[in-house]
């Protein structure tokens, strides 16, 4: 990288933000790191940045607005939307206010870098990798350890968000991974 880019990292999670902000930093980037809607929109005002890694989800207002309001200051910041809890619905209203990428956490700086590079290429040019999308018994399984986590690790709960029986979820649990 020629030039140093300036970054704006909007995360409520301390820990997450502060390890994606050293490992861009690391990378040549001059990065700013906002909690909530009003530091981010505060620190876009006095500077607004080339490119913005946004959380989904925040107390108060949420990502959606953040990507709204950045790109209402300027419209050429890029704007990649994370999030753990990904619907094709908040992609495609990422997207329209501006977003040009969507991300499921956990992504490192890495995945970020290589979502700003696809989202800048015109839609439906090749890939320069081979993405292998995971088997469906994989998905289900990530997606049923991201609920628990979210619970916890409470099966009841868990069992309750998932809308299926605990003892299911416990079969299901006791399996090892799917693979790829």
């Amino acid at each position: 990288m020629d030039e140093e880019r300036t970054l704006l990292i909007v995360d409520d999670n301390e820990i997450f933000r502060d390890r994606l902000a050293r490992a861009f930093s690391d990378r040549g980037f001059e990065v700013r790191k906002a909690q909530d809607y009003d530091t981010a929109i505060t620190l876009a005002r006095e500077e607004s940045p080339e490119w913005a890694v946004v959380d989904m989800r925040m107390p108060g207002r949420n990502g959606l607005e953040v990507v709204r309001d950045l790109k209402e200051i300027d419209p050429q910041t890029k704007i990649v939307v994370l999030t753990g809890y990904g619907s094709i619905a908040t992609a495609i209203d990422a997207v329209r206010l501006g977003a040009i990428n969507y991300l499921q956490k956990p992504a490192d700086a890495d995945d970020i870098i290589a979502a700003f590079s696809r989202g800048e290429q015109p839609p439906m040019s090749a890939s320069d990798h081979d993405y292998q999308a995971p088997s469906l018994a994989r998905a289900e399984w990530e997606h049923i350890q991201r609920v628990l986590a979210d619970c916890g690790g409470n099966i009841s709960e868990a069992a309750r968000r998932l809308d299926i029986h605990r003892r299911t979820l416990q079969r299901k649990l006791d399996r090892y991974p799917p693979r790829e």
